[in-house]
């Protein structure tokens, strides 16, 4: 891990600043972490590049990421395929009347999913944009939404992929005593405060009591008045979203998109959270029952298989340079060097408001959640524990943080899937968003606040 000071941020700066000029993502992730190879390597950074590439590409995770993503736009691609995807959409239009209601049927139903934010992001934009559509509601309001009951959700019932890897960290990090870890991290929910406020904030956002704000009122205009959802500059998410159409010799079924979206939430369950076994048994066993009844052909039903899997290319295109971005960060040790510029400002009372501020800021400027959580989770414990200060409230605080890159960076995993399940581009989803994340992330220092002074 390097130590150059202010130098540090300069790729991350980079990337945010040719994002903006530019819109595109990949680009802009693979130049900043050019940028912090020739820091890092000099002329070497070419072959910095490869060994950082080979790095992320055999790294479990980001296998995981990759296996995941992949095979839920081939389980998408089988229910749109199959027709079930419209039909539930078609049973869920005989209860939404309005703009409003459809968005809060996507709200709850994202609640509903809470046991992965990917799962969330992919399954619940997928099923609603036809019926927002049809009420007008611009793609990037959608994804907003969406986003919100993603790690949020995700992050504050327990019983999802979330809380079992941060249990996991907790009781390696020895915050808690083996077998312990689940029962802190519920502990700590309480203090979760960007998470809450995050899902809580969105019925007030799609009733009007928090007004559509820049980007997002110009988003809703131009849905409203042109009849345009799609952004502009998204229509190639569109034509790939749009890429498998029903077959119109199946007979819809809306039981088809239920019972494998919830044999998908038990499985994931069942297998102590891991969403990729519950995605395996899913997809196998949709494309068993399939094949045996014959709704489809074989060649149909692999082809589909493959095409739902190429759908996914784009994001995961964005989340590999994501992860390639955060591995050069993490050689210059960007997550250290921020917190060490916030510590000056530590008190046993303020320590859960700077380590939230302090996170939020290097969650948002990676992209990631969990892998910050690991770097950092050793140093905020042996901060709490020099300062006397409630390690549970300021896990709350940690895992806020983490949430709140999750939601609001461009190119973190779920706003690049929310976006491409949406129909926008992830930088059209993360400019609208932004607003509505930094009143959350001020609500939620405003509350650490309170509860250490009060």
């Amino acid at each position: 891990m390097a130590d150059l000071g202010v130098l540090t941020l300069l790729p991350t700066l980079i990337v945010f600043a040719l994002a903006i000029l530019t819109h595109r993502p990949i680009e802009s992730l693979i130049a900043g972490s050019l940028v912090g190879l020739v820091i890092l390597n000099g002329t070497g950074f070419v072959g910095g590049f490869a060994e950082a590439s080979i790095r992320v590409m055999t790294d479990a995770d980001v296998a995981w990421v990759i296996l995941v993503c992949g095979f839920m736009g081939s389980l998408i691609g089988i229910l749109i395929r199959t027709g079930s995807t419209s039909s539930f959409t078609r049973l869920m239009s005989t209860r939404v009347r309005s703009e409003k209601t459809a968005l809060i049927a996507t709200w709850g139903l994202g609640i509903l999913m809470f046991v992965d934010d990917y799962l969330n992001s992919l399954a619940v934009a997928s099923a609603m944009r036809s019926l927002t559509d049809k009420y007008k509601v611009s793609r990037e309001k959608l994804a907003y939404v969406v986003d919100s009951t993603a790690a949020p959700i995700s992050v504050i019932i327990p019983f999802s992929t979330w809380g079992v890897f941060f249990s996991g960290l907790i009781v390696a990090n020895g915050i808690a005593p083996e077998g312990q870890g689940f029962a802190t991290y519920i502990s700590a929910i309480p203090y979760m405060l960007y998470a809450w406020v995050a899902v809580l904030m969105v019925p007030f956002v799609i009733f009007g009591a928090i007004p559509a704000i820049g980007p997002m009122k110009a988003a809703q205009l131009r849905a409203h008045t042109t009849g345009e959802m799609v952004p502009p500059d998204a229509a190639h998410i569109e034509a790939a979203n749009q890429s498998i159409t029903p077959n119109p010799n199946v007979k819809p079924r809306v039981s088809m998109f239920i019972v494998p979206m919830t044999v998908l939430v038990l499985a994931t369950l069942y297998f102590d959270k891991d969403f990729l076994v519950g995605i395996y048994i899913t997809l196998g066993g949709t494309a068993v029952y399939i094949l045996a009844t014959r709704m489809l052909s074989m060649n149909d039903t692999f082809d589909t298989i493959v095409d739902g899997f190429k759908m996914m290319v784009e994001p995961l295109g964005v989340l590999v340079a994501a992860f390639i971005l955060k591995d050069v960060n993490d050689a210059l040790g960007l997550a250290p060097y921020v917190v060490s510029m916030m510590e000056p400002l530590l008190t046993p009372k303020s320590l859960p408001a700077v380590i939230f501020a302090s996170m939020a800021i290097v969650s948002f400027m990676t992209g990631s959640n969990w892998g910050v959580f690991v770097i950092v989770l050793p140093i905020v414990t042996a901060l709490a524990n020099s300062l006397g200060a409630d390690i549970v409230l300021v896990i709350g605080a940690t895992l806020s943080a983490s949430t709140f890159g999750s939601h609001a960076c461009f190119y973190s995993d779920a706003t690049v899937l929310t976006a491409q399940a949406s129909g926008c581009t992830p930088f059209q989803h993360a400019i609208t968003q932004i607003p509505y994340a930094l009143i959350a992330a001020a609500i939620s220092v405003a509350g650490y606040l309170l509860i250490a002074y009060l």
